[in-house]
């Protein structure tokens, strides 16, 4: 990806509370006139959750729900149909507030560790438990996200599709804190090669545009994204901490961008929007970057997905992210 790769200056993070495909649609879209987002409305049920949309997304691989979570199955059954029609219904919103829409537009899906650390095999472990399982998923992941990407760039022709990839396990992954099926073990951590080549695979699907990978854990492993191809990655600024410095100028200064998590995603008082990124502004000057990159080089997020949130609460935060990037595109120092 290239160093002059721009984002717009704020987006949301994919998932909305609520059940009603079009007015998260509009709101989405009205949030965002320049980085609009596909919403996720986990609060519909299972398939509408991330995990469940994205095992919908699939290739030849079938997942059902279970009363401990998501198995991968022979065939495609009830909840792999559920989620295909609600990811379709979604669409068809996204495509009705999009109509002539250019501009950045990005999408969401699960990240295949985070998928292998979720998604159950027959005999009740996670596939993470299986090098081979992990292989397969992710083949399956990335021919189910080429399929997706390609429909979307149909729908909305005049948009430039960017892929975010959901990443909330990896940390466990690579850390072997991965729980099985008994809950009195772990599986032992992934190399960190096989990691990254997993993701590297994966981010290779959308060779036309952009990846950014999102995770809302402590200690983001931000050089091995980069390394992985990621154009960006989305993170939660308020679990960053001063040993994360280096990691974080080396991705500025080799031109990966950073979503930067500053809004609360659950209901609290939000401060004026210049407040919102004082923390970005102090990073900055201690990193010793040069104010005039900010903008250039940050994206306002929320922290993390809004499904938790009011509606009322999720519209202000969305609105609250515009205009703090605003005020760091305006006042940079």
């Amino acid at each position: 990806m290239t160093a002059d790769l721009r984002f717009a200056p704020a987006t949301g993070i994919g998932s909305l509370p609520g059940g009603d495909a079009r007015e998260a649609a509009r709101t989405a879209t009205g949030s965002f006139e320049d980085f609009p987002f596909l919403p996720e409305l986990p609060a519909r049920g299972p398939g509408a959750d991330m995990i469940g949309r994205t095992a919908g997304m699939l290739v030849e691989l079938y997942a059902r729900v279970e009363p401990s979570g998501w198995r991968i199955g022979d065939r495609p059954g009830r909840d792999t149909k559920r989620a295909r029609s609600w990811l379709g219904e979604d669409l068809d919103a996204l495509e009705e507030f999009t109509q002539g829409y250019e501009g950045q537009l990005k999408v969401q899906a699960v990240g295949p560790w985070t998928l292998a650390a979720t998604l159950e095999l027959r005999n009740g472990e996670v596939a993470l438990s299986d090098p081979g399982a992990c292989r397969d998923l992710a083949g399956s992941l990335a021919e189910g996200l080429r399929l997706h990407l390609e429909e979307v760039e149909r729908r909305i022709p005049g948009a430039q599709v960017v892929l975010q990839l959901d990443e909330p396990s990896l940390i466990g992954v690579l850390r072997g804190q991965v729980r099985s099926a008994s809950g009195y073990r772990t599986h032992r951590a992934v190399d960190r090669q096989v990691v990254e080549a997993g993701l590297r695979d994966v981010v290779g699907v959308h060779a036309g545009g952009p990846v950014v990978v999102h995770s809302c854990a402590p200690d983001v492993p931000f050089a091995l994204l980069r390394r992985a191809g990621a154009a960006a990655v989305s993170f939660d600024f308020s679990l960053l901490t001063e040993r994360d410095d280096d990691a974080i100028g080396e991705a500025v200064e080799g031109g990966t961008r950073l979503f930067a998590g500053v809004v609360p995603g659950t209901d609290t008082a939000l401060s004026d929007p210049a407040g919102s990124v004082m923390g970005v502004r102090t990073l900055w000057r201690r990193l010793g970057l040069h104010p005039g990159l900010l903008a250039e080089a940050v994206t306002v997020t929320p922290s993390c997905g809004l499904a938790g949130a009011s509606p009322e609460y999720a519209r202000k935060a969305l609105a609250h992210c515009a205009q703090a990037a605003r005020s760091l595109a305006d006042n940079p120092e």
